[in-house]
């Protein structure tokens, strides 16, 4: 009796054995990276109420999923029944679902004020559909059938070519429309505010580059790679995808501290699109040739007097209420009477300023970093570029040249 037990016990035991190799191991290591990090992400969004830390852990959750199959097929997993069925019934690639998250996760990152609204929840539709499909394809083969109908060609679905070149043709879309959102931002805070380098977040280029690097290189796999269709023949795609996975996770959440330090990010965030709520509110009015000219002198007697421009978080809206107008004409006869953005504008009197103060050897008594600072700079990456752009020389230069 004891041994009929122990045969029953040990006939439905099962092995869950990781079988560690020079496949499996690299790829379980940078999918427990990702998961520690997406958590972590996860706790700080949390915490601070912030969804961009909350999309990011999402993304950084689907990536480490996407590794999954691959990591626990080269560990055995594909040729035990039990685990083999956990392969196959649960969609552990959700490549419909990148592109949207990366898409939340960049207009999140840029708008602090960002939430989902009704329409948006379309994106996830193709995403929905193939967990409905998932659903379908388990219930009929271990349910109904009790016996494999739709994986009767013993492939994984999440492995599917159609599937795979769809998500890649979403990852591409979202991508476009990251990277337009981005753009209409950029040109955004540069006709709205003085500090716009200051916001343009170095991060989300990075992170789109990343991304990008992540599409060519399974562009270039799939199209070169004569085995593609072989389970172990993509063990290269997916080793060089973990790198960059890798770097987004750890600049990802290294950003996310940065931003989390920066207690006055988030006002700026703020004000910016409070920028566009301000002038989307205002009633239309035309701006004439001969009203240019007078907002013109009028913009050009601030500057002198007032001397509005060392304000380091100079927006447009405070120079409408300085002038008791609206921010429409005062964007028009900026971009029309002096032929710069707003960003450019304000920096350009910060510029002359500051060689005032040289011209009268200001510099002598302080550095001109800390000049630039009274001038209404809020950064030195900032003015070194905003003065290489107005006079052609580095400031070391511009002294040297005097």
């Amino acid at each position: 009796m004891d041994k009929i037990l122990f045969l029953i016990l040990n006939q439905q035991s099962v092995d869950f054995t990781f079988y560690f190799n020079g496949k499996s191991a690299p790829l379980l290591i940078f999918f427990l990276h990702g998961l520690m990090f997406s958590v972590l992400l996860l706790r700080k969004g949390m915490i601070q109420q912030r969804a961009s830390h909350r999309w990011l852990s999402l993304l950084l959750f689907l990536y480490s999923m996407y590794l999954a199959p691959y990591m626990l097929g080269y560990a055995g997993w594909y040729s035990n029944g039990t685990t083999r069925d956990i392969l196959f019934f649960v969609p552990f690639m959700q490549v419909l679902l990148i592109g949207p998250v990366i898409y939340f996760y960049t207009q999140s990152l840029l708008n602090i004020n960002f939430t989902l609204k009704r329409k948006d929840f379309i994106h996830f539709l193709p995403a929905i559909l193939y967990m409905m499909y998932s659903l379908v394809v388990f219930v009929t083969d271990k349910l109904v059938l009790d016996e494999y109908y739709f994986y009767a060609d013993g492939r994984d679905k999440d492995l599917s070519t159609w599937y795979q070149v769809c998500g890649f043709i979403s990852m591409v879309y979202y991508l476009i429309m990251s990277l337009r959102y981005y753009g209409n931002y950029k040109k955004l805070v540069f006709d709205k505010v003085s500090f716009a380098e200051s916001i343009l977040f170095k991060w989300i280029q990075n992170f789109m580059f990343a991304f990008l690097i992540i599409l060519i290189l399974r562009g270039v796999f799939f199209f070169t790679n004569d085995v593609w269709k072989e389970f172990g023949g993509q063990f290269w795609h997916y080793i060089s995808f973990s790198f960059v996975f890798y770097y987004i996770s750890i600049n990802g959440y290294a950003n996310a501290v940065r931003v989390s330090t920066l207690a006055d990010m988030y006002d700026t965030e703020i004000d910016v699109f409070k920028e566009v709520e301000i002038e989307q509110n205002e009633t239309e009015t035309s701006t004439e040739e001969k009203d240019i000219e007078k907002w013109k002198n009028e913009i050009l007697e601030l500057m002198h007097t007032k001397r509005i421009f060392e304000n380091p978080k100079l927006t447009l809206s405070d120079l409408s209420r300085e002038l008791e107008v609206t921010t429409k004409t005062i964007s028009t006869v900026v971009n029309s009477g002096f032929d710069m953005n707003f960003n450019d504008f304000i920096n350009h009197h910060r510029i002359e300023a500051l060689k005032e103060k040289i011209q009268n050897n200001e510099h002598r008594q302080s550095t001109l970093l800390g000049l630039a600072y009274d001038c209404g700079f809020n950064s030195k990456a900032t003015f070194n570029r905003a003065f290489k752009k107005n006079t052609g020389l580095s400031p070391k230069e511009y002294v040297d040249s005097l």
